[in-house]
């Protein structure tokens, strides 16, 4: 693990976040070092006899796993180098493309080490979904549910990781209705390439729980999922021929020119290949 400290911005972050918030953290979940993050580390390492000063280098991360090690609940639902080999050969791609977009747009991992996939819930999306259900959000709104029911995008209300969860559930439980448990489960996005469940019926699952149930399997259904994501949305022949523009593009919409996914996937496959 790389070395990190405050305002430090990475993967690795995230991972931190993961393993002090299993520790008994009260921490938001992201790839960012906050000052919150840099107290939460200073507290751990003065209850563990080390040198209190916000910085995450190898003996932090040591003790960090020592007192972790118990903790890991997902090593087996990891992709292999044998699986992208397979998709690579199944979908006729260079296995240096696929290494390339599975580095590029996946999220890193696609499980939180308490073995469950990774989510991120959309409170406007489930506004939508409702709606497309024939339930007015409006007359279920409450000031009790106004963070994960609210009718315009806003990250004010994500909490990352495992909390994300609360925030799923939470929706679940607004009514028994099973249209709301649909339109919930729809509103997240899952696994390592954080697809929107609402895509689910288009990309061939029998529906959206069909689909959630495949993602709590392994990384390897959050691939399939890829693929078919990359078959509906005609990115596949783009991948193919290593139009990187075109494959940001479709895939990230018009904002991959702000975060220049085109060239990091172009860097990428150089690296690879």
């Amino acid at each position: 693990m790389i070395a990190l400290k405050y305002r430090a911005k990475a993967l690795e972050v995230y991972t931190l976040c993961e393993m002090l918030h299993k520790l008994g953290y009260e921490i938001k979940i992201s790839d960012s070092f906050t000052l919150e993050v840099d107290e939460a580390v200073k507290d751990f390492q003065e209850k563990n006899s080390l040198v209190s000063d916000g910085n995450v280098g190898i003996k932090t991360w040591q003790v960090l796993f020592d007192k972790s090690s118990k903790i890991f609940s997902s090593n087996g639902l990891f992709l292999s180098e044998a699986d992208l080999i397979d998709f690579s050969q199944a979908h006729n791609l260079e296995l240096a493309a696929v290494k390339a977009i599975n580095e590029v747009e996946s999220s890193g991992k696609g499980f939180l080490i308490n073995g469950k996939p990774k989510i991120l819930f959309e409170g406007h999306v489930f506004w939508q979904q409702l709606l497309h259900r024939g339930i007015n959000p409006e007359h279920i709104l409450t000031s009790e549910n106004k963070n994960v029911l609210y009718p315009k995008w806003t990250k004010a209300f994500y909490q990352g990781g495992v909390k994300e969860y609360d925030r799923l559930n939470e929706a679940i439980a607004i009514s028994s209705d099973s249209r709301v448990k649909e339109a919930a489960l729809a509103s997240a996005s899952w696994g390592s390439f954080q697809i929107m469940g609402y895509h689910a019926v288009s990309l061939g699952y029998a529906s959206v729980q069909d689909f959630v149930d495949k993602m709590y399997l392994h990384e390897r259904e959050h691939l399939k999922a890829f693929g078919k994501f990359l078959e509906v949305n005609n990115i596949m022949t783009d991948l193919r021929n290593r139009n990187w523009e075109k494959v940001a593009q479709k895939y990230n919409g018009e904002s991959y020119k702000l975060n220049k996914y085109d060239q990091k996937l172009e860097k990428a496959y150089e690296k690879y290949s």
